[in-house]
């Protein structure tokens, strides 16, 4: 049985006494072991994330024979560029890409300005009808007119066939509204605004010079979630978009890949011409993956600093 032993007194310069307790063996090695089990286990949760990411880049260059057979695992076998050149030779995908720019950018600034807005107004006390309102939004969680009933909506819109068919359907979702009121009710008191307006700020002043400082790591979050909301999106461009010159970059790749593969199921020669469709089709496949995520990548970490700010918001100076 393990007994900790206490060191004897000594008087100390003021006159007080130190009893100093002794370490244990057991003391001396629970904190180095602790250490070494927690980076073990993050360490082994951070292969398990980036290893996948790390083998769709070599698969995209590497044979998909040798994929197959399992030879893939560091570093990419039987080099090939194969896959780009066929997703970078097709004309389409530079203007997908410059489309899905504008509307990634665009709807991301519609989205989130107009979800700030609204979560400000919710969150004010002294809004009339503020519970009636918030009423109609959750309605909206839990029933929906339909795929067909939004498509009359935005064809009567005369919205068909243009960026904000893409844009405003989704424009706000409830979710993010809620937790925008929920955000503005905890950080920016109504002890500020009081004092704002002694200065002979009105609301407006209010809102853009004092509230939206304070709201950066929420800013962070609403435009992150919906860069990548926007940026994935293919469904609603394929249902209001028929101009080929409109389509999102994710919708130009899916009908790439969709071409490949029945060329492939239509290729009635020999068996190596369907083998070669067969191998460019997976590596158009990988190639896809690469093109999609990289422009996310390298967005995050700009925008990763502002999430775990937010202890001193609220503060009254």
């Amino acid at each position: 049985m393990n007994k900790t032993s206490t060191a004897p007194a000594t008087r100390g310069a003021n006159g007080t006494y130190d009893v100093r307790r002794k370490e244990s063996f057991l003391d001396r090695i629970a904190d180095p072991a602790f250490n070494v089990i927690t980076i073990g286990i993050l360490l082994l949760a951070v292969v398990a994330i980036i290893y996948p990411l790390y083998f769709i880049v070599i698969a995209s260059f590497s044979d998909p024979n040798l994929i197959q057979q399992g030879r893939v695992w560091l570093l990419p076998q039987g080099f090939t560029m194969e896959g780009y050149q066929a997703l970078l030779s097709d004309p389409s995908l530079l203007r997908g890409f410059g489309n899905s720019v504008l509307y990634t950018g665009v709807g991301t600034l519609v989205s989130v300005a107009i979800i700030l807005m609204t979560g400000y107004a919710l969150s004010r006390q002294d809004m009339p009808g503020r519970k009636f309102f918030m009423i109609l939004f959750i309605i909206t969680m839990f029933f929906d007119g339909g795929m067909i009933a939004r498509y009359l909506v935005v064809r009567d819109l005369g919205l068909l066939n243009t960026m904000w068919a893409v844009i405003l359907p989704g424009a706000v979702g409830v979710w993010n509204l809620i937790i925008a009121r929920t955000f503005f009710e905890q950080n920016v008191p109504g002890e500020l605004r009081e004092a704002a307006q002694l200065d002979g700020a009105n609301d407006f002043q209010f809102f853009f010079r004092m509230a939206l400082p304070l709201t950066k790591p929420l800013i962070a979050l609403m435009a992150m979630t919906h860069i990548v909301a926007y940026w994935n999106s293919y469904f609603d461009a394929m249902i209001y978009l028929n101009d080929e010159t409109l389509y999102p970059l994710q919708l130009v790749l899916r009908n790439v890949l969709i071409q490949s593969q029945a060329a492939a199921g239509m290729d009635t020669g020999s068996i190596d011409s369907y083998a070669a469709a067969q191998r460019l089709g997976e590596l158009i496949k990988y190639g896809m993956i690469v093109i999609t995520t990289v422009p996310l990548l390298i967005i995050f970490p700009f925008l990763q600093k502002y999430f775990v700010k937010g202890a001193t918001l609220g503060a009254l100076k």
